[in-house]
């Protein structure tokens, strides 16, 4: 018991020992000291400690030597502590401001990769994955040499397939809501801007029985035109899988 209390009373004299340093860092005048320890901090991996005084010592470090290496710490600290839009938005200034800086070219694809790691799942708004699509494509323009280019390879398809993903999802709830005439639109654009979406099958599927129904619930005047619109649908999906055991059921709608 008495063990016990002695290691908790040992534990809060460093934490305030701790703490009493750490003001003492903030404090100082001595940039140089700060700067240091400010390093220390973060290679132990205690980003908040360090994040304040990259802070400060961005603008008392400005016009010097050191300024492009503590603004990349800044950068870096805001990504360790996953707060990427910020970090990505730092790393971008850091490369355009410093294009000559031994680290420009990590800082670009650091900026690629917050970009990539803030995208959403496909079911959230894409917004943010065509930012970081962007991103990605600009390093892979501007790096061809690099040997994160692999990487970003691997970025691109799997933002492509969130964006493919969720394409084909808005068209199905249309579908699924038998708002058909939107369906029918929402198949299409999914189609002409993903042709090779693993989505295809379905994505024809779906369209040709959106343009049956349609059809069928249109106005008279309206009907023949639909129909034949319906029928090229049935065509196209039979162009492109001849051997579907779907067929039977899209011919069963033509009338």
């Amino acid at each position: 018991m008495k063990a016990a209390i002695h290691i908790t009373i040992l534990g809060l004299f460093l934490a305030l020992t701790s703490c009493g340093e750490y003001q003492e860092v903030l404090k100082s005048k001595d940039l140089d000291y700060k700067f240091s320890k400010a390093v220390e901090y973060y290679d132990a991996g205690e980003y908040n400690k360090a994040y304040p005084i990259f802070d400060e010592l961005i603008t008392l470090y400005r016009g010097t030597h050191k300024a492009q290496e503590v603004y990349f710490y800044y950068a870096h600290t805001l990504y360790k502590q996953r707060d990427y839009i910020l970090a990505g938005y730092h790393f971008k200034n850091f490369y355009k401001t410093f294009p000559n800086d031994e680290k420009a070219d990590e800082a670009a694809f650091l900026t690629a990769y917050c970009y990539y790691l803030e995208a959403p799942e496909h079911s959230l708004d894409q917004a943010y994955t065509y930012k970081a699509i962007n991103e990605i494509q600009l390093f892979i323009n501007t790096h061809p040499e690099s040997d994160k280019i692999e990487e970003c390879n691997e970025f691109m398809e799997d933002l492509r397939g969130r964006l493919e993903k969720k394409s084909y999802e808005i068209a199905y709830q249309y579908y699924h809501t038998r708002n058909y005439k939107a369906a029918i639109t929402a198949f299409t654009t999914t189609l002409s801007e993903f042709p090779d979406t693993p989505y295809r099958d379905d994505a024809m599927y779906y369209r040709a029985i959106a343009a049956y129904k349609l059809a069928e619930n249109s106005l008279e005047q309206l009907q023949e035109e639909r129909y034949r619109e319906a029928r090229t649908a049935l065509n196209d999906y039979e162009v492109a899988f001849p051997e579907s055991s779907r067929l039977q059921d899209l011919k069963k709608l033509n009338p």
